[in-house]
């Protein structure tokens, strides 16, 4: 049985009605030659989905350039706290060290419960470059495999617990 709410955990959920007209989860047509769709859930500490939380993506695109007017999109998430994208895989953009990136999407969750968004990474698991990753690599192994999604691109957020998704500063 879960615990009673706190009053934090309660001042939502809001984000279902501001996505009435707001929700863009696709990016490119599923029909694109070059279209994949990443997809997961956002649970809680105990492994329950959270049904009103908001996910966005920030990415380059496949040269790895960040355009204006690509790049953002959001999704909602249904009752069984499941979101999905439909999005090209962006391309490796530089590190600010001289090296570039592994391809990635920055990805923030919005929920309740939380006064700010929690901000973190999806990487490629079939991605070469991912050794190369200096955000990536810079985690224990145990952290850094929370970061990769798994094949077919699921990738499920954990906002608490022992297998909490690795969080960046906003």
């Amino acid at each position: 049985m879960a615990a009673e709410r706190t009053p934090s955990q309660t001042v939502g959920p809001f984000f279902s009605f501001g996505l009435l007209d707001l929700e863009r989860s696709e990016l490119v047509s599923p029909a694109d030659d070059d279209a994949i769709r990443v997809e997961g859930r956002v649970l809680d500490g105990d492994g329950e989905p959270v049904p009103d939380a908001m996910v966005e993506i920030w990415q380059a695109d496949p040269a790895g350039r960040h355009l204006e007017g690509f790049g953002w999109a959001r999704s909602g998430c249904d009752a069984g706290g499941r979101y999905s994208f439909v999005t090209v895989k962006p391309g490796r953009v530089p590190d600010g060290n001289g090296g570039l990136q592994a391809p990635h999407l920055s990805l923030l969750v919005f929920a309740r419960g939380l006064l700010k968004p929690v901000r973190t990474r999806i990487y490629f698991p079939d991605e070469e470059s991912n050794p190369e990753d200096r955000v990536l690599t810079s985690l224990p192994e145990e952290e850094r495999a929370r970061l990769i999604a798994r094949p077919g691109l699921v990738f499920d957020v954990r906002l608490q617990g022992p297998e909490q998704t690795p969080f960046f500063a906003v």
